[in-house]
């Protein structure tokens, strides 16, 4: 929910007061018109606001009134006389950005003095901060039926603000999802799982996964600047009455929002939380304050990080490695033509690097060291960036800790991983720079290697799906270098690669040799000059190659495939949370 108010405010507010001094009407100028927000019906249109309040009051309904809009501050106080007597009166909302009206009303002043345990009174101006601040204090206050009591003068002031706030409140008071929702979980085999969907790639095989395994599913869609919004919270909690799933899945925290919304709406409803982190949490969960919950699983594709989130306050933090969807990448039914005797897939990060820049504008200390602080994060047992310039060079973190936002200390966080993975990746390519290697990515491969003579080709980035499972095959050696964001485990290509039938020549890590047997069915180098070595010897042994990529496929069949890694998950769900 967006609004088009203009936060400054493009009107100005003007008191009218009676023969005694007493505020009677406001007239609001704006764009050469003057409008009224009473009138000569002030005391008729209070009656109006609270009409529906006081029906559901009459027959005996407990809900929570909500104002948009306090216009001369009449019905509020009204409302606040009308419950003072009650054995429980409870309390109301009021939702008024109209920073103009409130100078000459006073009326926010007025309540934080008289009521200030029974007023919830937002003025932000984003009104999807304003929403999730009233479905917390709505939880706080046993998820209540909440009431909007919307003045007809700032629906009309800004209906772009007010307008939605009113239809999703009035929507949450239309069923009591609370009492709808308390069913028991965990009674039938396979689970039924509520996919957060988004578009990282990886949710696709997920959903396949689902489908050739029977697991009863259903989606909530979200886009990325929806996270928080009300159209997704209505979509959760429509999906959770009627669908009756035993938990929620999503991938890296996506549709979690930082007020910690979702988490408690997910507590109110038992509802437990997968959250599978295929990226650095690190870089990720630093933007959430209030993410821990009981109800909530972490699995993460990298072991180094489960000491590291138990930390965080996670209680069930499991290894889920990567796998692969072998119906996409398998081997082609005719032997492809060549492309290339060597080939790498991979962004080179020049343009990565200078995004987080621009976002984290770090001061000069930080600047003019960041290429040497990346090499020598890149070689750090260290995962965090923070943690490591308090262990190595704790005369930077002042100037870390003075970046001003989360998103500017995420954002140096990213830039210096982006660059260790750079310089990594380079210095990686110099082992097979000499066999005239394919190199497909972004456009940063020329800017990076425009000052190497020796003979090299460039290839556009591929898509993942539509390129990758007929790209592999065609390949004699498939070069892989891993992200710096990952300095244990195994990326994804060391399983696709194999399960479309084509050798990958990879970077170790220390993760691998639990997933593979080194040396028989996966070939890993320890240096570029290992890598000159491999890539020359397994150009040339044609039946080497075949015999590493059977054995490679082999063992990713039998324990590396999506359908089993989501199996493993549904059964630590089951026992964590059945």
């Amino acid at each position: 929910m967006t609004s088009d108010a203009d936060p400054t405010q493009s009107y100005t507010a003007e008191g009218v007061a009676d023969e005694h001094g007493r505020l009677v009407d406001i007239r609001i100028h704006q764009s050469g018109k003057t409008q009224h927000i009473a009138g000569r019906y002030g005391d008729s249109q209070d009656a109006a606001i609270l009409r529906p309040w006081r029906e559901a009051r009459a027959r005996g309904e407990r809900v929570l009134p909500v104002f948009l809009g306090a216009g001369l501050g009449g019905a509020v106080r009204t409302l606040l006389q009308e419950t003072d007597d009650d054995e429980r009166p409870l309390p109301l909302a009021v939702v008024d950005k109209e920073s103009p009206i409130l100078a000459v009303t006073g009326l926010r002043d007025e309540l934080s003095e008289a009521s200030p345990d029974r007023v919830l009174f937002l003025d932000d101006s984003d009104p999807n901060i304003a929403l999730a601040a009233i479905t917390r204090w709505q939880m706080q206050n046993g998820g209540l039926p909440l009431m909007p009591l919307a003045h007809p003068f700032y629906l009309r002031l800004d209906r772009s603000y007010y307008q939605p706030l009113r239809s999703s409140l009035a929507a949450s008071g239309e069923a009591d999802f609370w009492s709808r929702t308390r069913y028991p979980k965990f009674r039938s085999s396979p689970p039924r799982v509520l996919l957060i969907t988004s578009q990282y790639f990886l949710m696709g095989e997920i959903e396949a996964a689902c489908k050739r395994l029977g697991v009863p599913h259903r989606f909530v869609a979200i886009l990325d600047d929806e996270i928080g919004s009300h159209e997704f919270v209505e979509q959760l909690l429509t999906a959770v009455v009627e669908f009756k799933p035993d938990f929620v899945f999503t991938i890296n925290h996506l549709g979690v929002d930082r007020e910690g919304v979702l988490m408690e709406l997910l507590d109110r409803l038992k509802l437990p939380l997968a959250s599978w982190f295929v990226d650095n949490p690190h870089l990720i969960l630093y933007l959430y304050e209030k993410v821990v919950s009981t109800r909530a699983a972490i699995f993460t594709w990298d072991a180094d990080n489960i000491a590291t989130l138990r930390d965080l306050g996670f209680d069930q933090v499991h290894y889920l490695p990567l796998a692969t969807d072998p119906h996409r990448f398998q081997p082609p039914r005719q032997t492809p033509a060549p492309v290339a005797d060597v080939a790498f897939v991979g962004n080179s990060m020049v343009f990565k690097v200078g995004h987080r820049m621009r976002v984290a504008k770090p001061p000069k200390p930080l600047l003019v060291r960041y290429r040497s602080l990346a090499a020598e994060f890149g070689e750090h047992e260290e995962r965090s960036v923070r943690r490591f310039l308090e262990l190595e060079h704790p005369d930077l973190v002042p100037h870390f800790e003075a970046l001003d936002t989360m998103e500017r200390r995420l954002a140096f966080e990213a830039m210096i991983t982006w660059e260790a993975t750079r310089q990594y990746r380079l210095a990686c390519l110099q082992g097979v720079m000499g066999l005239n290697p394919l190199i497909a990515g972004d456009r940063g491969w020329r800017i990076t290697l425009r000052h190497d003579p020796r003979p090299w080709r460039y290839h556009h980035e591929l898509s993942y799906y539509a390129d990758l499972p007929g790209f592999y095959p065609s390949v004699t050696v498939n070069f892989n270098a891993t992200s710096k964001q990952m300095k244990g485990a195994v990326n994804q290509r060391v399983f696709d690669a194999p399960a479309a039938g084509a050798f990958v020549l990879t970077d170790w890590r220390a993760q691998m040799d639990q997933l593979f047997e080194p040396g028989a069915e996966v070939i890993a180098y320890h240096s570029p000059d290992e890598a000159t070595e491999l890539a020359q010897r397994y150009l040339r042994d044609e039946p080497a190659r075949r015999t590493v990529i059977a054995a490679a496929r082999q063992r990713i069949l039998a324990h590396h495939t999506y359908d089993i890694r989501v199996g493993e998950l549904l059964e630590i769900m089951r026992q964590s949370f059945g």
